[in-house]
């Protein structure tokens, strides 16, 4: 495995920017050099911690974006598409370039700016008086910073494939043409490193901590890592590109990706998830700290740069059009189509009325969906244009509705999840709310998928049972490629809008939920009052092969031409 060494001070540049200077120099005498003085008091090595948090991100696809910090990752999905003027934000009608893929176009540098960072606190941290003052707490500090660095490349190897592992800063006189090691020895990397900081890492934390780093949230990177190696994606069989840069070929991989994820439901307990009797009561689950999360990133001025810039929260940004709102995802109707019927049938069958698709639907779909004529924030969702004005106003939240009506909904849906209707949409702050990273209903989905491929049909079910029938749906009975089938609804189901399906259907190599026409729901109001939609395509999605990954960026390989640009760009 390629080791790179450095020496970096961006660190103390982005330290001195996320705490006060005065918290540094009153530490020590005004003579005393800036580094040795952080080094020296674990409360600043600490803030030094702070700041690599940021990270793990949360509902922004692309902090330094203007439009990018207001969405995420579900709109260059199966789930949503961009709503306002139906922009290419993340030119996938375009098409990707090696020096243009949009707002997606930072994930390179973002992530090997925090990996440098990284490094720099993991070089000097052993040595520094800090952990000699304190080993104990620094101890579980230097954990929590491998698990960042961890957690990053599990993120770049999502995006790119085999990346450069460097566990050292680069030094001045260093050969900066550095190569990509191979898919394989990241995954392996990245296991390591997690198994190393669960030892060290605390098995719990405080209210007060929220949002830090525990011994389960290490071992459930390590199960997203395993699973996504095992999937279709990576094998050699099957990958688009049969290349170590791509590939997994460990014999063991479903096992392993069982055991990790077994890991986390052994400290679990193999618990049933918490329950809940209705659609309010599992929205909930999204607004608060809970024990069904296992890592998230709170919304506070501690842990988040942004601070408490309601710009960026859900209520905003996701809300319709006539609440004030900007509606910058709109849901495809062809992914709502994923939602089961309350008896649990699919809309495939009989159960389902193609021409009142909001009626019975299960309970996710009233908590996660807003759609023409659901009940929020004090009246109900109206899309509908009206063909006698003079009788019927347009809806408010149509077209030619209330507030700024380039946000009316393309699709004839909005995002409710993550929403907190209890504050106003325009500058509402919940304390702590959470985005969620990774959580328990994940990691018992990645065990009965791992179970599946193992042939371990029997503990496959009892595992999806317990995220299905939590959501009020009945036992899943099915076996064979239909249990396969009903593990991917539940997926993308119950883990909807949080960063899973961009990377699902891609490792599933699904290219039906790649590259499809985007349909959505015109709504109109008759001069009679009754209210009726037309099926329509918004857009296609299109969608490339070489879009299994992204291109490294052309700017990188003009710095280090020993780098290999993935197939296509």
């Amino acid at each position: 495995m390629k080791k790179i060494k450095l020496i970096y001070i961006g660190a103390f540049i982005s330290f001195f920017m996320a705490t006060g200077c005065s918290d540094v120099l009153e530490t020590e005498a005004s003579n005393a050099f800036g580094e040795d003085l952080i080094y020296s008091d674990p409360a600043q090595v600490e803030k030094l911690l702070y700041n690599v948090y940021n990270s793990t991100e949360s509902w922004s696809v692309n902090r330094s974006d203007w439009w990018g910090i207001r969405f995420n990752i579900e709109n260059a999905s199966f789930e949503s598409k961009f709503n306002f003027k139906n922009l290419d934000l993340f030119k996938e009608q375009a098409g990707w370039t090696s020096s243009n893929v949009g707002v997606l176009g930072n994930k390179w540098s973002n992530y090997f700016h925090y990996i440098r960072l990284s490094n720099e606190f993991l070089d000097r941290i052993d040595d520094s008086e800090a952990m000699q003052k304190d080993p104990a707490k620094v101890a579980v500090l230097k954990a929590e910073m491998r698990f960042l660095r961890a957690n990053c490349y599990s993120k770049l190897i999502k995006y790119f494939g085999g990346v450069p592992i460097m566990e050292h800063a680069l030094g001045l006189d260093a050969d900066f043409n550095i190569k990509r090691n191979s898919y394989e020895e990241c995954v392996a990397f990245i296991v390591k490193e997690l198994d190393e900081a669960a030892a060290v890492l605390p098995s719990t934390r405080s209210d007060a901590e929220f949002g830090r780093v525990t011994k389960m949230a290490a071992l459930a990177v390590k199960s997203r890592t395993l699973l996504y190696a095992a999937s279709k994606l990576h094998d050699p069989s099957s990958a688009p590109v049969n290349d170590p840069l791509f590939v997994y070929t460990k014999t063991t991989k479903w096992q392993d990706a069982a055991n990790a994820a077994k890991a986390v439901v052994d400290l679990a307990g193999s618990r049933d998830l918490i329950a809940v009797n209705n659609a309010t009561e599992y929205q909930k689950l999204y607004l608060s700290p809970n024990a069904d999360i296992i890592f998230a990133r709170p919304y506070s001025s501690q842990y988040y740069e942004l601070g408490t810039d309601a710009n960026s929260l859900s209520d905003l940004t996701q809300s319709p059009s006539g609440y004030g709102g900007w509606g910058l995802s709109s849901p495809t109707y062809n992914f709502t189509l994923q939602f089961n019927m309350a008896d649990g049938t699919n809309t495939d069958g009989t159960t389902f009325d193609a021409t009142k698709p909001n009626d019975n639907r299960e309970m996710r779909y009233y908590a996660d969906l807003l759609y023409n004529g659901a009940q929020f924030r004090g009246r109900d969702v109206q899309y509908f244009l009206s063909d006698n004005t003079t009788a019927f106003p347009d809806g408010l939240d149509s077209s030619k509705g209330l507030g700024n009506t380039q946000h009316s909904s393309k699709t004839g849906y909005n995002i409710r999840k993550f929403q907190d209707e209890s504050v106003d949409v325009a500058g509402g702050i919940s304390s702590k709310r959470p985005y969620v990273l990774y959580g328990l209903a994940e990691i018992y989905l990645n065990y009965a998928e791992a179970l599946y491929h193992l042939g371990d049909e029997g503990t496959a079910r009892i595992y999806l049972n317990k995220v299905s029938t939590r959501a009020l749906q009945p036992i899943i009975t099915a076996s064979g490629t239909t249990l396969l089938e009903a593990i991917k609804r539940e997926r993308r189901v119950e883990l909807c809008f949080e960063g899973h399906s961009f990377f699902d259907e891609r490792r599933w190599m699904d290219e039906s939920h790649l590259a499809f026409p985007v349909k959505g729901l015109n709504w109109r109001k008759d001069a009679s009052g009754k209210v009726s939609f037309t099926q329509v395509t918004v857009i296609t999605k299109a969608f490339d092969t070489k879009m299994y990954y992204l291109p490294i960026p052309f700017t990188e390989i003009q710095k280090a031409p020993a780098l290999i640009q993935n197939t296509g760009y």
